[in-house]
């Protein structure tokens, strides 16, 4: 057990966030933590990093135990170069690597004792150099930089004109090649885009160390956990497999709960109705019955209520226009900044009712083609036709237009008159404002806050064709799941961008993949088109470059893989040493007890004792020179 957490309780003032919680990881093992926005994830990694005190309880590391935490918001501002910064965790390597050249110019010209001297302090930094994995860790630190999007020509800037989700993405990188035993990682994939979130889930799949994940990300978590700690309502409940498997049985224990309380609830009713009954009887018998009754249910321990999401509340989407088949024809769309294209001649048309997903890598233009398509942006050349009856709604996190001075209730009831209250605040519930929250003023709000508003109007709003841009940033698992269940039976047309593939995955009908500055267009679902997406990007690109796309996505599994095998080699190696070094010390142990039974007056003028026990010790002597040339064999390559 590399890790455990017990009875952690946390108040902030008169709220409690944390109540009793407990858990533990093994190594080795990869764990996440999950809840709704507020339950206390965050501060539970706070108080295991002691960046927060608990209340009461303890969390306990395994002896030696090094952690590396990943925060949810970055402020640290490198002095150096993104490569810089990452290259500085290696300073030990680098010190090593240093004086391995000092050393080799002045063996060079070193005779005698200097020079066996000089020889032996080489020999034992170079051992060293190899267990940190020094002849690899260059390319274990660019590996890494690509893996998680940078470019070549990211290594040489300065870390103080990087973006927030940058250095986010810098502060992981330096925690990857820092390579503790105990990871633990708040929204990791936030500022991701998918080859990079696919690229971190092959990464820790094959990682050595433990790692405990707080994510909303479930196809990442599907991927990687093997076991899911949810806190809700203060207190902790532990569930073995991954994000589906916690699914499905937290859905059968809630369905469970919520039947036995029906159940006692309905039980305590019949109750009061005989106890009723019996008193209306007004017998001295029937009195007692009924007084009888009436201790049993005093007695009876009353189930709690079950608190959870009410499972009635759902989003209902329904354009109040029918647009034509034809939604939007796109006719050799091109855009470029500078000289930076985005991409070229793109040819799409989109049909009434589909649900497209676009995806790619970060910086590659899909957040581009939304704002063309709503004319934010103009094309530099082509065009794009809207079908007959179409009307367009728009979210974009940064194009926000509230009256600062109104309350949340206020801004969808005052732009949707005609809805009850019962909808404006079922919807806006749904968003994650519920109880006083919606009589917050919007300049009270945070911009996720603002963001979330903003994604409960357009979602009300009667347009039948729906651009959204990221709309899961800053919602909740179950509020998720509440979009999705809408947009999934949307009859209308979504077009979207997403880096969330759950989402994409229960929502698309229809992927197009920027890639190469073209549209790869695939009709299906996403886990459907990852099936097909090699043979597509040969059918786009052509064989060669389908094989260099192949090698990108592939190319760094591969250099994992073969770490993890040396490594593995490694510790195999390792532990053959101790195992090797035990059985020498046992068996010298032995040598030492026939010593003593040969000098024994039993034995010392018994001739056949004599001849067996020096037989003995000679065996053990010839195991000992042969367990000890294995030894010095594979101290050596060690």
């Amino acid at each position: 057990m590399i890790l455990s957490v017990n009875q952690i309780t946390k108040t902030f003032g008169d709220v409690c966030v944390l109540s009793d919680i407990s858990f533990h990881l093994n190594e080795q093992e990869k764990a996440a933590v999950v809840g709704v926005n507020g339950a206390g994830k965050s501060t539970l990694l706070k108080i295991m990093t002691g960046q927060l005190p608990a209340d009461s309880g303890q969390v306990v590391f395994a002896k030696d135990t090094t952690v590396g935490y990943l925060e949810q918001h970055q402020t640290f501002d490198g002095k150096g170069t993104v490569y810089e910064e990452i290259l500085s965790i290696k300073e030990n390597v680098l010190r090593m690597e240093e004086r391995m050249r000092e050393l080799e110019v002045a063996m060079s010209g070193a005779q005698g004792e200097e020079l066996t001297a000089l020889g032996a302090e080489y020999s034992r930094i170079s051992h060293q150099f190899t267990l940190e994995n020094g002849f690899a860790y260059r390319s274990q630190v660019t590996g890494i930089l690509k893996g998680l999007g940078f470019s070549e020509e990211d290594y040489n800037r300065p870390m103080s004109v990087l973006s927030g989700g940058q250095k986010t993405r810098v502060a992981l990188a330096r925690l990857l090649v820092s390579e503790p035993d105990l990871l633990l990682l708040d929204e990791p994939t936030n500022h991701l885009d998918i080859n990079s979130i696919s690229w971190l889930e092959t990464f820790l799949l094959n990682y050595r160390g433990a790692v405990l994940v707080v994510s909303h990300d479930r196809y990442f978590m599907n991927r990687i956990v093997t076991k899911v700690v949810e806190i809700s309502h203060t207190h902790a409940q532990m569930y073995l497999g991954n994000y589906d498997a916690f699914s499905e049985k937290k859905a059968l224990l809630r369905e469970s709960l919520r039947k036995q309380y029906m159940n006692q609830q309905a039980e305590i009713a019949h109750q009061r109705e005989v106890i009723e009954k019996l008193r209306s009887f007004n017998r001295e018998k029937s009195i007692r019955r009924a007084e009888s009754r009436e201790k049993m249910l005093e007695k009876m321990e009353v189930m709690e209520k079950p608190e959870d999401y009410d499972p009635t509340m759902r989003l209902t989407l329904t354009p109040s226009v029918l647009s034509g088949n034809d939604v939007l024809t796109i006719t050799n769309l091109s855009k470029a900044f500078g000289a930076n294209a985005l991409f070229r001649d793109v040819n799409l048309t989109i049909h009434r009712g589909e649900h497209v997903a676009i995806i790619g890598d970060n910086g590659t233009g899909k957040t581009t083609l939304l704002k063309i398509i709503r004319g934010i942006l103009e094309a530099d050349s082509g065009s794009i036709r809207e079908g007959s009856r179409v009307s367009i709604g728009y979210y974009d996190q940064e194009q926000q237009n509230f009256n600062p001075e109104k309350t949340v209730f206020d801004e969808l009831h005052d732009d949707y008159p005609l809805l009850d209250n019962t909808k404006i605040r079922s919807t806006l519930a749904a968003f994650l404002f519920t109880g006083d929250q919606v009589f917050k003023q919007v300049k009270e709000l945070s911009g996720g806050e603002r963001g979330r508003l903003s994604l409960a109007k357009l979602i009300l709003s009667p347009c039948n064709v729906l651009l959204l841009d990221e709309p899961t940033n800053h919602l909740d698992i179950p509020s998720r799941e509440i979009l999705e269940d809408a947009l999934a039976l949307y009859t209308g047309t979504l077009i979207y961008v997403s880096h969330d593939r759950y989402f994409v995955n229960r929502t698309a009908t229809r992927i197009l993949e920027l890639v190469n500055r073209q549209f790869i267009d695939y009709l299906g679902t996403y886990d459907e088109y990852l099936e097909k997406r090699e043979l597509l990007h040969r059918l786009a690109f052509g064989e060669e470059t389908a094989v260099i796309a192949k090698k990108q996505i592939t190319e760094s599994k591969q250099d994992w893989q073969n770490r993890k095998e040396e490594q593995a080699r490694q510790r195999k190696q390792q532990n053959r040493i101790a195992k090797l070094e035990e059985q020498i010390s046992k068996w010298e142990e032995e040598i030492s007890m026939i010593d003593k039974e040969m000098l024994s007056p039993e034995n010392c003028t018994n001739s056949s004792a004599l001849s067996r026990l020096s037989s003995e010790k000679d065996d053990l002597e010839a195991r000992i020179m042969e367990a000890m040339e294995e030894w010095e064999t594979l101290s050596s390559e060690s």
